[in-house]
């Protein structure tokens, strides 16, 4: 009996690993991975962009931030696939490296219900692609939708960088 109860064990342990991913692989985005990622980054500026496979816009826009990233290596980026029709792991990695996204935090829905996924992140989100999510230090958050430009995110990232200004 006791060797059944090992057995099963040591076979449910790479499940329990299932929210780990090497680096270059998608991490599974599941219930409450945006509090993980929102804890992960506290109180440093951080930009998540959602896109997705079937999202022409998105094909188009992350080999631009896939330059960007090249640019600026200290880039505090986070992808997330959000795909209504959730894509595959494989062909959004191999994707993402095309558009060399692969060192970048890459994250991908993992839920049969992606509506309770994006309402975790914004309850007023009806899932449309590309979005881009500018967090602040302070934890506020400016929204693009639709394509961004990378000019318009290397001003935000500088403006990041300003000092406060004190209000006498």
């Amino acid at each position: 009996m006791k060797r059944i109860l090992l057995l099963i064990f040591l076979a449910a342990v790479p499940l329990i690993q299932v929210g780990e991913a090497s680096a270059g692989e998608l991490k599974p985005f599941v219930r409450d991975s945006w509090r993980s990622i929102l804890d992960a980054h506290a109180r440093r500026a951080f930009i998540v962009h959602f896109w997705g496979l079937t999202c022409a816009p998105c094909r188009v826009e992350l080999p631009e931030w896939g330059k960007l990233l090249a640019e600026r290596p200290d880039l505090p980026l986070v992808t997330v696939n959000a795909d209504i029709v959730q894509d595959s792991s494989s062909d959004a990695e191999e994707f993402l490296a095309k558009s060399g996204l692969q060192n970048a935090e890459n994250w991908i829905f993992n839920d049969k219900f992606a509506e309770r996924l994006r309402y975790e992140i914004d309850p007023k989100w009806q899932g449309e692609l590309p979005v881009t999510l500018l967090v602040a230090p302070d934890g506020s958050i400016d929204k693009i939708e639709g394509p961004a430009t990378m000019s318009e995110i290397s001003a935000w990232l500088i403006k990041q960088q300003e000092p406060a200004k004190k209000i006498p």
